[in-house]
């Protein structure tokens, strides 16, 4: 157990978070200490065994030093409004900075049997780490300064840089031309799916089950979707993205039911792109796919996760590697220009020459998209608690931690070499812990032109998201990126189908509520 001890509780998540990510896998415990600590000191002191490293930072002689003005107000961190203070943020990446170099630089030997890395993405231990210089490049500031606070505040890896610079370059690109003010996406989510894959914690339900309610839960969404069109009828329509779950587990009928009715309530006119997860190959066939055309799909995703036979059957896909190719090829023959793979690094197993087989087998099919994600145990997966119970008989675990950094690293080369641009990323929460592994970042690559907007809009935070569906959170956002109103759906299905009046009266004159 890491305990870090505090002056007063303050910035105390963010610097858990920094500090577990030195130490992977360890538990942090964060307690205040006022004895320990002078009264003008936001300070640290990480314990590690027996030994206590402190750290003093944050000083009012170190804040003048440094040149910033502090208002007149030494004692900023005692008023209750700390979020007022103007120069909060610096003290944050200030303290974050300080605390990043101090574990940086601590000898090995400070630390016996206590395994470190220092983290490649710096102080930056959000889920979003293009967010803050996507946003900088659109509100005009240099790209070269940018890059330097990567470098210098931020203390990222030259390699992280670079791949952050890309990102949020292209995402600030496709941007401009958007109303991120008064636009907003549409989430739909369908919650079923051929069957529950061993590592996903999403809500989904198996159709062979649950899709018995597949008609009930249908008619739900269309009297929510209904209600939705008429909560936004007046703000222009961004995107569509049709997710799960697996969209295609619905029959065909089904499908042209909800895009027609899609059709009727919202302004797909205008609507710059909408994506249809087709998903898992298993629910593909010739009749949805001529569906998802007759209602100008722009975009769909084709998802093996893995082209190695042995790996899907362990997780419980169901398909084949041959079902992935002939998918891929039916979609192309009916006229989808902008087809996307998903990919899963350190599946359980998998080494590097099984995931570079992988690579190699996409770059035959040629999508025009691939989004790379990197595998998380999460809590709510059966991989999780197979793990726990010490299910592990082939050593996959150790195999999947020991090579996932080399495999996103060599799909960053094959996405340079093939002509993908990264255009999004994000990083998962909930790895740390028993099952923690490094914290890659999963990224979508795409050729110009075939990048996502949801993706992006949603990643970064820069539109209102209007979702309906079991388990969708509609988020409003304001156009600084903070969040005005979070309205959830109940996740379970026979929940969401008995208690539609419910979810639809949450949504009623809240989705674009001003505070």
């Amino acid at each position: 157990m890491l305990g870090i001890i505090f002056s007063e509780m303050d910035f105390d998540y963010e610097l858990q978070m920094l500090v577990k990510s030195f130490f992977p896998g360890q538990e942090c415990l964060v307690t205040t200490d006022q004895g320990k600590l002078s009264e003008l000191e936001v300070a640290l002191v990480l314990a590690l065994g027996r030994e206590e490293i402190r750290c003093k930072v944050m000083a009012g002689a170190y804040v003048r030093e440094a040149g910033v003005p502090a208002d007149g107000n030494q004692d900023w961190h005692k008023n209750p409004d700390k979020s007022g203070h103007p120069y909060r943020a610096w003290y944050k990446n200030e303290l974050k900075r300080m605390v990043f170099r101090l574990l940086e630089g601590m000898p090995e030997s400070a630390i016996p049997g206590l395994f470190r890395r220092v983290p490649e993405w710096g102080t930056m231990t959000g889920v979003r780490p293009a967010k803050i210089s996507m946003r900088e490049l659109l509100q005009g500031k240099p790209a070269e300064q940018v890059e330097a606070d990567l470098r210098e505040v931020y203390c990222c890896h030259p390699d992280k840089v670079k791949l952050c610079m890309e990102v949020a370059g292209k995402e600030a690109a496709l941007l401009r031309g958007v109303d991120c003010s008064r636009g907003y996406s549409l989430y739909i989510g369908i919650p079923f799916c051929p069957t529950t894959c061993l590592y996903c914690s999403f809500p989904s339900y198996p159709y062979d089950r649950f899709g018995k309610l597949s008609g009930e839960y249908l008619e739900a969404l269309l009297r929510e979707l209904e209600a939705v069109g008429q909560e936004c009828a007046g703000h222009p329509l961004t995107s569509i993205y049709v997710g799960g779950g697996t969209p295609t587990a619905l029959s065909a009928d089904q499908l042209e039911r909800l895009l027609a009715h899609v059709e009727r309530h919202f302004p797909v006119e205008e609507c710059l792109e909408w994506t249809v997860e087709a998903g898992r190959p298993d629910s593909i066939t010739e009749e949805k796919l001529q569906v998802l055309r007759q209602h100008g799909i722009s975009r769909i995703s084709i998802n093996p996760q893995t082209m190695q036979e042995e790996t899907l059957e362990y997780i419980g896909r169901k398909h084949s590697v041959e079902d992935v190719v002939n998918a891929f090829a039916l979609a192309r023959g009916l006229g989808f220009d902008n087809i996307n793979m998903d990919l899963i690094a350190g599946l359980p197993g998998e080494g590097l020459s099984h995931f570079e087989d992988t690579l190699e087998q996409i770059r035959r099919l040629n999508p025009d998209s691939i989004t790379v994600h990197s595998l998380v145990v999460k809590r709510a997966s059966r991989l999780r608690e197979m793990l726990e119970r010490g299910d592990d008989p082939q050593g996959r675990e150790a195999a999947r931690r020991e090579q996932m950094d080399l495999m996103v690293k060599r799909a960053q080369l094959f996405g340079e070499a093939q002509g993908y641009a990264p255009y999004y990323m994000y990083r998962q929460k909930n790895s740390s812990g028993q099952f923690g592994t490094s914290s890659q970042e999963n990224i979508g690559f795409a050729r110009p032109g075939k990048e996502s907007l949801y993706n992006i809009l949603m990643m970064e935070e820069m539109q209102t998201i209007a979702a309906v569906g079991a388990g969708a959170s509609t988020k409003h956002y304001h156009v600084s990126g903070q969040i005005v109103s979070r309205i959830e759906n109940v996740k379970s299905i026979t929940d969401y189908i008995g208690r539609i009046d419910e979810m639809i009266a949450r949504k009623r004159g809240r989705i674009w509520e001003k505070r």
